[in-house]
């Protein structure tokens, strides 16, 4: 377990997926374990374009967080890797699943909430979801009102930013918080409040691949702005 969150921390994924794993195969209750490797399935997954490959690790990151869940269902973690496993899978299901998907997140990024007000991967999951449910599509909003009765009214554009505030408050160098924050403040034309947190973005300090293409989006987007 050490080990393997020596390499978490040092962004070798797939070698400290692998140390979860072993520990999960000896230990099958091994809470920490289940929530780590159903987060790195999570990440894992979401950089393959291969739609076959990115369902496998979100599947195996749903019966991962299922366990833990069941493990500890009102602690933050569990509640956490459910959110994120079951948003992530949504994303390549069709159009009826997806909002499923979608309205399932919600009741467990509130309990990871509940349990934890300073979990910052929770109040990014809410801020996406805020986001998500208040930029539906005209086909969205058709099924979601076919299937669950309507779009969900609380959802604007305002709440996604103010929740993914607080994911920036609680882990202030993540860039990829910053990154979604801009967007959605380019999307409530809030053209000084998405700069400034682009120049936040870009103070910081990058190390894997993932964030040098977000820092590479956040100065096409900055670009954009300034030039306008």
């Amino acid at each position: 377990m050490q080990r393997a969150q020596e390499l978490l921390s040092n962004y070798r994924d797939s070698e400290a997926l692998l140390l979860f794993e072993q520990v999960i195969t000896q230990s099958p209750d091994n809470y920490e374990a289940l929530c780590k490797a159903s987060y790195l399935h999570c990440r894992i997954g979401d950089r393959f374009s291969d739609e076959t490959r990115k369902s496998d690790h979100f599947l195996q990151a749903k019966k991962y967080a299922f366990k833990a869940y069941e493990l500890q269902p009102t602690d933050a973690e569990a509640n956490y890797a459910m959110a994120l496993a079951i948003g992530c899978s949504a994303m390549t299901e069709g159009a009826r699943q997806r909002l499923e998907g979608i309205n399932q997140v919600k009741s467990f990024v509130d309990a990871a909430l509940l349990d934890n007000s300073q979990h910052a991967g929770a109040w990014y999951i809410l801020g996406r979801w805020y986001f998500k449910m208040a930029n539906l599509n005209f086909a969205e909003k058709a099924a979601a009102k076919i299937f669950f009765g309507g779009v969900c009214g609380e959802a604007t554009n305002q709440k996604a930013a103010e929740a993914i505030e607080q994911a920036v408050v609680f882990e202030p160098n993540n860039i990829k918080y910053y990154f979604d924050l801009a967007s959605v403040y380019k999307e409530m034309n809030e053209t000084n409040a998405c700069i400034n947190t682009l120049q936040k973005a870009l103070a910081l300090t990058f190390e894997t691949k993932e964030e040098l293409e977000l820092s590479r989006r956040c100065k096409i987007m900055l670009k954009e702005l300034q030039s306008t």
